[in-house]
Formats: structure tokens, sequence, C-alpha cells
């Protein structure tokens, strides 16, 4: 049975699942009528830009779509709480910070899942994003008021100004006839930027900066007094019963680490459907890493956490491929040629090594043991360097061609949208990662093909950029 229903601000759907009840809500924030008198810091807006560079810099385009609060010092907003109450609950929604931002998610108003500025940071603890804040009791020494708080088991956190998603399950709190309680509220889990980051934490109290005293119910809640974000796509989904976790069993999972440089050959799923079959993955210990195909020179995606899951590659026969651990942002929807031959920045983009005389070289390591690709494409050497930043935001990429021409060009990113926030700083794919252009690099040719936009650079005899993700 399926129903919408609209009331509040929200679009309503009933189902019924086996045993489960589930009354989900979308808030289409039109308004903000689905929440309860809300502070003058928050608005309505049809797009957000944090300046990377800014503290606690967001700028707004007036529309509707997103939920923004602006917060600083000097004007603090205030927190925000739905006008709807909830018990057993799975929240979902995508956020955006600015840099320096701190923000949180209250389920029932008591218990917080942290929100911040988190980006590069190698480990993170109860206080960064994805974690589940501290308790607290100010009758402690100093050094012991909090406690109780539980750390992400990586940090999945994606860079200030790009949209991350995070969903919860949560179950509540139970009490009897008397009003005491007899159960322990639960995180059942939390997936941040598709990391599972907490499983079957108990919670044995309410959260610093809680709202009241623990209850069978009670209001979500953003916190809007630290710092400015924004939030969309906003469904909370009130659940009669708790699916219960992942217990399949299997396979004893099979992780490489990359404590120092380290590098793994494999095939790759860059989506379903689409593989690479000659790629490599490289990681190390700042906590990021990326995939690279062999046959097209292309940065296949990069991720921030764990390196690899090996389990489908080598438990049993194994079918070749292995997986990110992290939080991953993908680079392109399949491998295509990194460079072509074209007569002008406005033609078709070649769709394969036919005729390009490509050959991939391999690689070289330098002293710390990372790899620097070469191959040979239109009778021109090409050497294809790319680095992991020092602090963990993102990927360097420097390429080199040994007989320049000033027909080949680059394809830097083909997406749904690309704009340009700064000069030589784009935003790709609805806010998924930025390109950092060099300063020096030909202005780049934003284009429309087949419904997508395509950037692309005449290259010269070099090439540098930076993917921040």
């Amino acid at each position: 049975m399926i129903r919408n229903v609209s009331k509040t601000g929200f679009t309503a759907m009933l189902w019924l699942c086996g045993t489960m009840l589930a009354y989900s809500q979308r808030i289409e924030l039109k308004d903000l009528s689905a929440f309860r008198n809300p502070g003058n810091s928050w608005s309505l807006a049809e797009n957000v830009v944090a300046d990377l560079n800014g503290e606690n810099v967001l700028k707004a385009t007036k529309g509707e779509g997103i939920l923004v609060n602006q917060s600083s010092a000097k004007k603090a907003g205030s927190d925000l709480f739905t006008v709807n109450e909830y018990g057993n609950v799975a929240v979902e929604l995508d956020y955006l910070t600015t840099k320096g931002a701190n923000s949180g998610i209250y389920l029932q108003g008591n218990y917080e899942i942290q929100i911040d500025d988190a980006w590069g940071l190698r480990n993170a603890t109860s206080s960064n994003n994805g974690g589940i804040y501290q308790r607290w009791d100010d009758s402690k020494p100093e050094a012991e008021k909090g406690f109780g708080g539980v750390a992400p088991r990586q940090n999945a956190s994606k860079a200030p100004g790009l949209w991350q998603h995070i969903k919860i399950v949560f179950q509540a709190p139970q009490f009897d006839a008397s009003g005491k309680k007899t159960q322990n509220a639960k995180v059942i889990s939390v997936v941040l930027n598709g990391v599972t980051i907490h499983e079957n934490v108990e919670l044995f109290g309410a959260t610093r900066g809680a709202a009241g005293a623990e209850k069978a119910t009670g209001p979500l809640r953003l916190q809007g007094d630290h710092g400015s974000v924004a939030f969309r796509n906003i469904v909370i989904t009130a659940l009669s019963d708790i699916p219960k976790s992942d217990q399949r069993g299997g396979a004893d999972p099979i992780y490489i680490e990359a404590a120092s440089n380290n590098m793994i050959r494999s095939f790759v799923d860059v989506q379903p459907g689409v593989r690479s079959v000659h790629a490599i993955s490289v990681g190390g210990p700042e906590k990021t890493a990326y995939s690279y195909d062999l046959d097209n020179g292309t940065l296949l995606q990069g991720w921030h956490g764990d390196f690899i899951d090996a389990t489908p590659m080598w438990d049993g026969r194994g079918n070749g491929t292995s997986r990110a651990l992290g939080s991953v942002t993908r680079f392109t929807q399949k491998p295509v040629l990194a460079i072509s031959k074209l007569a002008n920045a406005q033609n078709r983009w070649v769709a394969d090594t036919a005729g390009t005389g490509f050959r991939t070289k391999g690689y070289v390591l330098d002293k710390q043991e990372r790899p620097t690709f070469k191959y040979s494409i239109y009778g021109t050497t090409v050497t294809d360097a790319v680095k992991v930043m020092e602090n963990g935001q993102g990927l360097n990429r420097e390429i080199t061609i040994d007989n320049a021409s000033k027909d080949l060009y680059f394809l830097l990113a083909t997406a749904s949208n690309i704009e340009e926030v700064s000069k030589g700083l784009y935003l790709v794919d609805d806010k998924s990662y930025y390109i950092q252009l060099a300063d020096g690099t030909a202005k780049p040719v934003i284009r429309d093909v087949n419904g997508k936009k395509e950037m692309v650079v005449a290259i010269g005899s070099k090439l540098n950029y930076t993917i921040l993700f």
C-alpha cells in the first residue's frame, strides 16, 4: 500500500514491508513550515558555495531546495527543531560545511552525531565529523567532564563546500508506565559518504548540549550556533521495528593496509557493469588513496579512509576485483582516454585507443615508492605523476609531454555540471569534488556533450592541477 500525503512542509509516504511499518517524510524545503519557530539565521536557497580558503564563508543564492544556516562568532545562529517528533527513526540527508564550521544532528534533540570540518584529519575523535558526541558532567574534574563519546571508525569526511551524505538508524530509549527508563537508546548504524562508521552503539545517556531529559519521542534537531552549514534532501522515516544489523557471515575479510606507501593491481568496478581490467590502486599514510586505469591513463577514483578490501579478489577463486574501504569520490563513469588529438577544443573526444598509438609503459617508483605512470600516444611520451597531498586533502597531478603539440588536449572532467567558483577553481558534479588548476594553465573549455559537461584543456608541454575532495 502506498499513499502520498502532504503535511507541514513534508511529502509523506506509508509503506508496509514484511512486519515493518515505516512512515517516511521528505522535507521539501519550499518553506520552513516543517520546523518549530525557525530563527533568523535559517533560510532557504537554490544554491550555496563555501569559500574553500575562507573561514566560515557561505554564499547563498535565493530560492528553495536547500536549508541554510548563517552563523558567526559575532552573530550566532540558533538550533532548528522539527515540528514532528520521533521514536525509532532513520534519518538520511546531505550536508555541506564551511571551512572550520561545526554543527550536529541531534536525534530526539538529545543525542548528537557531530558535523564539522574534518577534511584531511588522519585520526578522528568523537568531536569530529561523524562522531557520537561526548556526554558531560560538570561535577567531575575538568579533564574528566567529557566522557562516553565514540569516534567514527575512520574519517570519511569530504572537503568544505562539498555535499556529504549521511544515513542514521536510531533506536529510541524505552520507558515503563511510571516513566522509568527500561532500555537505553542505541545508534544502530551511521553510514557517512558510503562508509559504515558506527554500528550498534548503546547510548547510556544524552550527549552534551541535550535539549532536555531523555524521553520516548523527540524532534530532529539541527545545530545552528557554531558556524554556517547547509542541508538538503532530508528524509525522516519513523520505524515501528528496528532493522537488524547485517549478519550474513561469509568469508573472513581480507583487508590491505597502507601504513606506508602501498599499491595493488586488480580489476576495479567503476560503476555497475563498467570495469577497469588494468587498474592500480595507490595508498599511503595520509589515509588518502586513488585508483588509476593503465589502459587509458585515467584517474578512476579517490578516497579518504582505509585502503583496500581484497576479499572479492583473493577469497576462493576470486573475481579479480578489489574495493576501496574509504569514502569514494568517482572522477569518471567509465575508463576513457585522458589525452586526445583534436583540431580544436570543440571536436568530439576520441572514443578509444584505436589509431592513437597508445601503449602503456608501466610506471617507475620514486624514493618514497610512489608510482609515476608512463605511456606513449600520438607519437609522444607522456609522464603522469599522481601524488597524494601531504595533508591528505586530495591529489596533485602533473602531466608532462616530451613532444609538445598544439592539438593535444586533456580531459579534466565529465560531469553533470561544472561551475567556476574563483579563478582556476572549479566545483564538479554537483559539488562532488574540486579541480584547482595551477597558475599559468591555459583557460579550459567547458562544453556540452550528450547532456553532460566536459572540461578540456590544451596541454602544451606540461599540465599541473589538483583534485580536492
